[in-house]
Formats: C-alpha cells, sequence, structure tokens
C-alpha cells in the first residue's frame, strides 16, 4: 500500500486573473444568481441630493394640497367642535403622511423609485439587490426623518453626521440605508464614448477596393461591440475573441490584407470602410431626393431684403447752413408719378 502525499500548490497568477478589467464604475458589488458581478453604480452624495430636492418640492406641493383639504374640512365642522387638539392633531397627521408616507409609498409602488430618484435615475434595492420592502422603505424613512431630513433630533449635528457616513461608506449609504439594509443605484448605465473605428494610413487603400457585400449586419454589430470594448477585456480573452472575429470576417471580404497587422487593426480597417460606403449612401440619397422633390429638402435660411437707399440729386436752391459758398444742394428724388387712368365717357 503505497502513500502519496499531495501539497496544495497555490494558483498561479494567470490562472487567477479575471477576463475582465472590472470597471471603474461597477462599485455597487452586486452579484446575479450566476455568480456574474453587475455593472451597476452606486448613488453618490451628489446626485441623491439633487434627488432629495425634487423630493422636497413634491413634498412641499403635497403638503400645501392637504393644508387646503384639512382646511376645507375644518371650515364645515361645526364651531364648537374645532379646537387647539383637532389643529394640533391633524397638523401631525398631515406630517406624518407627507415626511413619512410619501418615500415609503412611492417606493413601495414604484420600484423603490420616488419621483425625485425617478428624475434622476435612481433606484432603492437590498443589499442582495432584490426589490426593497415594505419594512426597509418604512425604516429608512423613520431614520430620516429623525436624524437625517428634517432631522427632528439634533438637527445640525444629525446632517454633519449623515454627511460624514456618506462620505466614508464604500457604497456611499446613508444613515437609513445602513438601518434599514437597503442600496440606492443609479438606473441608467454609464457609457463612455468611443470614436468611429477607422482605417490606419497604410490600410486605406486595400479598405477602398474591399469587396463588402458579403459582411452581414449581426457580424459587423459583433466587431463594432468588440473594438468599443477591447480596452475592458484582459489577455488571453481578448486576443482570442480577437482572432476568432477576425476570421469570420476575413471569410466574407476580398482581398486579403496586404501586411501583417494586429486583428484589431484589420477590424478597425473594415468597419471604417464600411461606416464611410454608408454614409456615402446616405448623402447620394438625399441629394437625389433633393433633386426630385426640392420641396421636401429643407429650404435655405432666407436673407432680409434691405431697402435701398434712395437716390440723391442735386438740384439748384439755397445753401445749406455752414456750408461753403457754391456748394450744390443735395435732395432725394422724387419717386416718378404714375399716369392717372384715362378716362372713359359713355357715347351719348
Amino acid at each position: 500500500m503505497f502513500t502519496v502525499g499531495v501539497t496544495a500548490q497555490p494558483p498561479s497568477p494567470a490562472a487567477t486573473r479575471p477576463t475582465a478589467r472590472t470597471l471603474p464604475w461597477s462599485d455597487a458589488g452586486l452579484v446575479s444568481g450566476e455568480a456574474v458581478e453587475l455593472d451597476v453604480r452606486v448613488a453618490r452624495l451628489g446626485s441623491r441630493v439633487l434627488a432629495l430636492l425634487v423630493d422636497v418640492l413634491c413634498q412641499l406641493m403635497v403638503a400645501l394640497v392637504l393644508a387646503m383639504l384639512v382646511g376645507l374640512v375644518l371650515s364645515a365642522l361645526p364651531i364648537g367642535v374645532v379646537d387647539a387638539a383637532l389643529n394640533g392633531a391633524t397638523a401631525t397627521i398631515s406630517m406624518v403622511l407627507v415626511l413619512v408616507g410619501y418615500p415609503v409609498l412611492w417606493e413601495r409602488f414604484n420600484g423603490g423609485r420616488t419621483p425625485g430618484k425617478l428624475a434622476v435615475g435612481l433606484r432603492v434595492v437590498s443589499l442582495d439587490g432584490g426589490p426593497v420592502g415594505l419594512r426597509q422603505s418604512l425604516t429608512r424613512a423613520l431614520v430620516g426623518v429623525a436624524v437625517e431630513w428634517p432631522g427632528l433630533v439634533l438637527p445640525l449635528l444629525s446632517w454633519a453626521a449623515g454627511v460624514t457616513v456618506m462620505l466614508t461608506d464604500r457604497r456611499g449609504r446613508r444613515l437609513g440605508d445602513l438601518v434599514a439594509g437597503t442600496l440606492v443605484i443609479h438606473t441608467r448605465a454609464a457609457a463612455v464614448w468611443r470614436p468611429v473605428a477607422t482605417a490606419v494610413p497604410p490600410l486605406v487603400g486595400w479598405a477602398y477596393t474591399l469587396d463588402l457585400s458579403r459582411l452581414d449586419d449581426d457580424l459587423a454589430l459583433a466587431a463594432r461591440q468588440y473594438l468599443a470594448r477591447v480596452h475592458q477585456l484582459a489577455e488571453p480573452a481578448r486576443a482570442r475573441l480577437g482572432r476568432g472575429l477576425w476570421a469570420e470576417v476575413s471569410a466574407v471580404i476580398t482581398p486579403p490584407p496586404p501586411l501583417a497587422a494586429p486583428d484589431t487593426v484589420y477590424l478597425a480597417a473594415v468597419l471604417g470602410e464600411r461606416h464611410r460606403r454608408a454614409l456615402h449612401r446616405i448623402q447620394r440619397g438625399r441629394a437625389a431626393t433633393a433633386a426630385l422633390w426640392p420641396e421636401l429638402s429643407p429650404a435655405p435660411p432666407v436673407e432680409a431684403i434691405r431697402p435701398a437707399a434712395p437716390e440723391v440729386t442735386a438740384v439748384p436752391g439755397p445753401p445749406a447752413p455752414g456750408a461753403p459758398a457754391g456748394a450744390p444742394v443735395l435732395r432725394p428724388a422724387a419717386a416718378p408719378s404714375q399716369a392717372d387712368p384715362p378716362v372713359v365717357r359713355p357715347r351719348v
């Protein structure tokens, strides 16, 4: 009987290296059920303050409507029924509805979005990325009213503590989020602008002679998406994906490239030439449309026509005051008068 000793070796750096670099804005740390990290950004102090300002305006409008309704109801009651206790009770109920009921109802029935968050593009979710529950929304609202906004308990101190917590937390959570176990994320994905792929100067002549009739839209879209995200991929996945795409593209285009270059350079040259030809076709179509139907093409801007200056002639007359002796007098010429039409009299 033999005993084999096995020593665990640490994994190599190449094996533990991720196939794609984590994007700088993917800081929410949310993972899907398939163990894939989601590309989601957390909401920081600036966007959340902007959403709060919109919500405060909406709450003021709701408070104004409630005050009008309560005033109408109280004015319809008998004089002996309305007293200071009833006024205080209605004011307290209205305040609770505006400060607590407003965010709870919106977050519960609108997918974690109040009007302010909806305008800025934010959403309240649980720490696992699931929808926010009623208990969590109520906890967030109560903690916010007590120690954040409007901060009924030590307003200035609680405001400073809330801002400090949001600035120091890794995911920008406030005190209400920490207590309720929630997170505010952006619903609008951040996009990095990339220019249109173009051919390098040594490949311009080759790209001009390409036959792209067999290059379909799906393959061109896959190549364009690869070039847009090539800076986010890491080796060896980047090179393997580039070789596979170029193999598919090179099989449907002719002639072959004249020189050796990276696969991304070939793909950029092909897509750049395809874009140039598509733009040329669009321009030719617009020119043909403008020639056949001029009324469909936008008319050029009409310049304002300035009235012509009146004709000035020299006529004899007394000189103007201060003019030298013998200087001609300049007067505008009279407009030519039209002759009166002849009068036709009936013959007797």
